[in-house]
This record gives C-alpha cells, sequence and structure tokens, in this order.
C-alpha cells in the first residue's frame, strides 16, 4: 500500500488500520480558548483543512468544537485529534477523560485520540492504552497512538502485545532536530510520525541558509520546512492563530525540494528541541 498521496490539502496518509489521516492539519497548542482558537479553527477549514489537532491540555477543545458546528461542514470531512493528559491515565480516569474531551468538542467521536506523553510511568501507560482499546471498540475513538515516545517506550508498548498497535506517534520534528533513531524505528513498525512544532516554533526561520532555499523556490522559511516534512513522508502539525499564515502554510503543494536541497535541510541537525 502506499502510505503517502501528495495531492493538495487533500493529501492523507494511509494509516496502519487502513483509515486515513490528511498530511497537513492544523495545531492549535498555546492558542488562547474562544475567539483566538474558533477564529484559527475556521481559518483553516476555509482554507481546505480536514485536520485539526488539540488536546485536553490546551484548554480549548470547546472551541475546536463550536468552529468545527459553525463551519457547516459535515463532521465525516474532518478528522479530529485531542490528546489524554498525564494527570489522567489510568484505566478508568483515561475513560472518564475521553468522555470528557468528547463533551467539550461536542462530538460523539474522535478520529485520533493520543497518549499525550510517557510520563506517568509504565503501569499507567500500560492500563490507558487498554482503555483505549476499550473506546477503539465503543465506537468513541476511530484510530489511537502515542505522542512523545521514545524507541523504548514505543517496545515496551508494542512487546505488551496490544490487540491494537498504536497508528502514530507525534513528536517534535524538523531540520534542527530529526529525531532519526525513532524515526527509523516508527517506520520499521508501520506507525506513522507526526511532526508537531515543525516550524521550530519559529526560532530557526532567519537561518540564512534556510532563506536562501526559500528564494530559490520563491517559498517562506516556513513553507520550506512544512514541505521537508512532507516530503519525509510525516503529517504535520504548523500551528498558527494567523489567517495569513495559515493559508501561507498550506501553499506547500505546487513545488518539490530537489533532493540536494533536501540533503542541505537534513545537515541541519543539531538536536535542537525548541519546545
Amino acid at each position: 500500500m502506499t502510505r503517502v498521496n501528495l495531492d493538495g490539502l487533500q493529501s492523507f496518509y494511509a494509516l496502519n488500520n487502513a483509515r486515513q489521516i490528511p498530511l497537513l492539519g492544523l495545531g492549535v497548542y498555546l492558542i488562547e480558548p474562544g475567539k483566538a482558537t474558533e477564529d484559527a479553527v475556521l481559518w483553516a477549514l476555509q482554507a481546505g483543512y480536514r485536520h485539526i489537532d488539540t488536546a485536553s491540555s490546551y484548554r480549548n477543545e470547546v472551541s475546536v468544537g463550536n468552529a468545527i458546528r459553525k463551519s457547516g461542514i459535515p463532521r465525516d470531512q474532518i478528522f479530529v485529534t485531542t490528546k489524554l493528559f498525564d494527570r489522567d491515565q489510568g484505566y478508568d480516569s483515561a475513560l472518564e477523560a475521553c468522555e470528557l474531551s468528547l463533551e467539550k468538542l461536542g462530538l460523539d467521536y474522535v478520529d485520533l485520540y493520543l497518549i499525550h506523553s510517557p510520563n506517568s510511568g509504565a503501569e499507567r501507560r500500560n492500563e490507558s492504552w487498554k482503555a483505549l482499546q476499550k473506546l477503539v471498540a465503543q465506537g468513541k475513538v476511530k484510530s489511537i497512538g502515542v505522542s512523545n515516545y521514545g524507541v523504548h517506550h514505543l517496545k515496551e508498548l508494542l512487546g505488551s502485545n496490544p490487540t491494537i498497535r498504536p497508528v502514530v506517534n507525534q513528536i517534535e520534528v524538523h531540520p534542527w532536530l530529526t529525531r532519526q533513531e525513532i524515526v527509523s524505528f516508527c517506520e520499521s513498525q508501520h506507525i506513522a510520525v507526526q511532526a508537531y512544532s515543525p516550524l521550530s516554533h519559529g526560532h530557526k526561520l532567519q537561518d540564512p541558509m534556510l532563506m536562501k532555499i526559500g528564494a530559490k523556490y520563491s517559498k517562506s522559511p516556513a513553507q520550506i520546512l512544512i514541505r521537508w516534512s512532507l516530503q519525509k513522508g510525516y503529517i504535520v502539525l504548523p500551528k498558527s492563530s494567523h489567517k495569513d499564515r495559515i493559508e501561507q502554510n498550506a501553499d506547500v503543494f505546487d513545488f518539490d525540494l530537489a533532493d540536494g536541497d533536501m540533503s542541505v535541510l537534513d545537515s541541519f541537525n543539531e538536536g535542537y528541541v525548541s519546545g
């Protein structure tokens, strides 16, 4: 199966459970709840995005749900992700946390539910995964995955022989943080890599070589970074609360980065964690 289909904003990745996820999504981390989040999500949906990534810890699930309803776009055409925060991990508490997220979003189900981090410890991680599998069986969640997991966390999860394997691992990835060990392991296990903070929180957008590559293609540094992730086969989640940037971040499907330029970008790796 071809896992990546690059075809504009309709581009998708075929997950290991045969469901499809849009390759480009809007992340709403650190966007204030209320008008700021609603506007950002509405602008994204109006621009053609069909993938919105939130989390219970972002405290803007209510606003994301409001925007989805206001958009008038049928629910089944929008891919919605939310996440289980550390304090809610465990079997019963994870089930309750998902119910609360669904209530805040005003949705009957989410397309993807992630364990937000492995920080709760092995026992609670294991219990949380059992809960997530139950949520799939109940139809409240379509796909399940993890976030911020290292290789040893993934091996622990897979080694428990779960009924449902994780479809994604959402991690910070960009040219200054290529995470090759984790990426390679995910690829070997058919776990999709979701790249959050693909723009390095803006910290590296003034890099001279990045700007030079951008000038070559008449694209912004942000667009070059998003295109790099797409060509790597990652699901990309740029965050913005500005209408023009949200639209610009989606204008990345009309060019290809040459192999040489991809190699230059790969050479930036320095283990830089921007978050």
